[in-house]
């Protein structure tokens, strides 16, 4: 059984990138490392590239977040 299907974060796609640094643990940047491993479908990939996709996944499923976002959208669009 592959490990890969196990997998939340599915293929990368080419997207457009804006320069960002932040600090981790080291004990993260290790299972960032071992993430990007077992993600690498034989390809050459760092857990650097992976990093704003997790983000990106996380913060789709964070349905609070969508709630606040979706309700500062409307009375943006309500003060207009």
């Amino acid at each position: 059984m592959s490990t890969t299907k196990k997998l939340r974060l599915v293929s990368l796609p080419k997207t457009e990138s804006i320069k960002m640094t932040f600090a981790c643990p080291a004990s993260l940047k290790a299972d960032l490392d071992r993430y990007a491993a077992l993600h690498a479908h034989g390809e050459a990939i760092d857990a650097t590239t992976l990093i704003p996709h997790m983000l990106e996944a996380f913060m789709a499923g964070d349905w609070g977040f969508r709630k606040k976002l979706i309700a500062s959208i409307n009375q943006h669009v309500l003060e207009l």
